[in-house]
């Protein structure tokens, strides 16, 4: 190590060429996590078709985000008590049992319990993931390596949708968790080889409670916005039920979390007015994000016909949008140290790209929509990190993993809460406009809304009415996640700025 090196190390922050180093093990990481959030989803009619169970086939999916938003704040805790690589790695360990075990399943019941798992240590690759770079990269810096983040969820978001066919039609579904295995494996021996991290060993205590309480609050939430959306109705006594236990739990992890020795979120964060707001921010933009990412597949398979694999291809310009943004706000970041403006130009981003994505037509050609996806990628690559560095670049380096964690954490619970709103207005809206289609008529033989395929194959008047009421309830969804970012850029004008810090400005970091 040269002389620069050295110096550099003495802060608790790794040179660059470390950095790389680490970076690929990290992202292995979080690819893991983006992967299996898009993957899944093309094998799923597959999967039913030889497990069974299609009335639990939501499940496959609501397993694994509730576990790992649920968990998503513990892992944060305990990576700042016992360091950050150790607690990464084991995070990693549960995530490949899981994808192992879920590969071997044999029926729907197990599928689930092993993609609850798989959530488990999902939750931590995410959060222990930014932590990571907060602790070997300063503020300053840190929009340097932006970009490369940026290039990994893109190709998460292309790649899970490629990757899900190619591995359905060709050895089997059960690859696209076996897939997992060999990333795990080089995440594991990168970040054993190259993350060295200086641990600071101090008393603690693991807050047991409060961690039950959070995962069976967040429990109660997705199972309402999962069950109340499909099967007992949002105003049944059940659903009523579910969300008054989240109401009252989410009051007593409060008060828990007051009185807590070592407490999971601390409260005094949330008198940092750049952590709260920050993660206000990051929660509104999560409601809106998967708008786009989830519906606009759906609009290019239901209603340009495209397959998945077509479709995956067809999502490229937002990836380029996500890519080039993330980059180029984070060169400008690392060059002024100046971070509040970008969540500014995301959200204003966002919105024009959501009033013109809420335009498009049966008949849009595909260039119209490129350019759409592609502001929509821009809009999000303005945003996804500089909350992220805002938050870090504001805390003590000691409740690095726990604020970051909060902040992934917020942002899952948005995203989990806008996709089941964005489900309801799809699914509400597209049964208003097939009536307005039809009189009010059903079409003779019934149409199945929630089959794609079917939807191709329906004789030429009667399909060219369902796309056009399956477009304008689509174009509803984007128009209804409007309003969220509008709220995020009311919130983004709070957001105060505090300069990066450089090299040496800090502490030596907490947690290895």
């Amino acid at each position: 190590m040269s002389v620069r090196e050295e110096q550099e190390t003495v802060s608790g922050y790794l040179p660059h060429r470390q950095i790389m180093i680490v970076l690929t093990g990290v992202a292995a990481g979080m690819l893991l996590a983006a992967l299996d959030q898009s993957i899944v989803g093309t094998a799923l009619p597959r999967i039913v078709s030889e497990l069974g169970g299609l009335d639990k086939l939501s499940w496959v999916v609501t397993a694994y985000l509730l576990t790992s938003t649920a968990a998503t704040p513990l892992w944060g805790k305990i990576s700042d008590l016992y360091g950050r690589r150790v607690i990464f790695q084991a995070a990693i360990g549960i995530f490949l049992v899981g994808s192992a075990l879920a590969g071997l399943s044999q029926n729907i019941g197990q599928l689930i319990t092993f993609r609850a798992i798989q959530g488990l240590g999902g939750g931590g690759l995410m959060a222990l993931a930014f932590s990571i770079i907060g602790d070997v990269i300063p503020p300053r810096e840190r929009g340097r390596y932006q970009g490369y983040f940026g290039a990994v969820f893109g190709t998460s978001s292309v790649a899970g949708p490629l990757l899900g066919g190619f591995f359905t039609d060709g050895p089997g579904w059960r690859w696209i968790f076996w897939i997992n295995l060999p990333v795990g494996v080089i995440s594991l021996i990168v970040t054993s080889v190259a993350l060295k991290i200086p641990v600071v060993r101090r008393p603690h205590k693991i807050d047991y409670l409060g961690a039950s309480i959070i995962v069976a609050g967040v429990s109660c939430l997705l199972l309402y916005l999962d069950w109340a959306g499909n099967e007992f109705g949002w105003t049944a006594p059940g659903s009523l039920a579910l969300i008054a236990g989240f109401v009252a739990l989410a009051a007593l992890f409060v008060l828990v979390e007051l009185r807590a020795a070592e407490p999971i979120i601390p409260m005094r964060l949330f008198r940092n007015g750049i952590y709260s707001v920050g993660n206000a921010y990051t929660f509104l933009a999560g409601l809106a994000m998967f708008g786009g990412l989830i519906f606009l597949p759906v609009y290019l398979q239901a209603v340009q016909g495209m397959s998945p694999t077509r479709s995956g291809l067809a999502l490229l310009p937002a990836v380029f949008g996500i890519f080039s943004t993330a980059m180029t706000s984070g060169q400008l970041m690392s060059r002024t140290g100046r971070y509040k403006i970008f969540p500014i130009i995301g959200a204003i981003v966002l919105i024009v790209a959501l009033a013109l994505l809420s335009t498009i037509r049966v008949g849009t050609p595909y260039w119209q929509v490129a350019i759409y996806a592609y502001l929509f990628g821009a809009g999000l690559g303005f945003t996804m990190q500089t909350i992220v560095t805002a938050v870090q670049n504001a805390v003590d380096r000691a409740d690095m993993g726990t604020a970051t964690s909060s902040t992934t954490f917020f942002r899952m619970m948005g995203a989990a809460i806008g996709t089941a709103i964005m489900g309801a207005v799809l699914t509400t809206r597209l049964t208003h406009y097939l009536a307005v289609e039809f009189g009010g008529r059903a079409p003779a033989g019934g149409v199945d809304s929630n089959n794609v395929q079917a939807i191709q194959q329906l004789p030429p008047p009667v399909k060219e009415h369902v796309l056009v009421a399956f477009t304008s309830a689509i174009d509803d969804v984007f128009l209804v996640s409007i309003p969220f970012v509008v709220f995020a850029l009311v919130v983004g004008f709070f957001l105060k700025e505090i300069p990066l810090a450089s090299r040496g400005d800090e502490p030596v970091a907490i947690g290895g």
